[in-house]
């Protein structure tokens, strides 16, 4: 019996979002001056792979850097969702007062 052999097959770039962005929502912190500190505030964005991959790759990211304002705790999370051969979503969490302007990760695909 014989397997075929699949070369490794690797992409990787670094993505900017922020406030210049459709859709961002996480400049703006709780009105409250003792916000709910279990809501979480998200933005999501989706990553497409230049080429696809033959199955869902392990998608690692990283954060590279970030804008966030001074006045309160820098409360930030990123997390790779909904990973297909063809990209996946991005999903940017802040909570309590934290108010993030912008955020730039880098990813890193790694699938046949």
């Amino acid at each position: 019996m014989t397997a075929e052999t699949v070369p490794w097959k690797l992409l990787a770039a670094t993505v900017g979002v922020g406030i210049l962005t459709d859709g961002w929502n996480l400049a703006e912190a709780a009105q409250e001056e003792e916000p709910d500190p279990t809501e979480v505030r998200t933005f999501s964005t989706e990553v497409l792979f230049a080429t696809p991959f033959a199955a869902p790759p392990v998608v690692h990211l990283g954060l590279t850097g970030f804008d966030l304002d001074e006045h309160s705790s820098a409360r930030l999370t990123l997390a790779a969702e909904t990973i297909t051969p063809f990209g996946f979503r991005v999903t940017i969490s802040t909570w309590r007062a934290s108010r993030v302007y912008a955020v730039e990760f880098s990813w890193l695909a790694i699938g046949a």
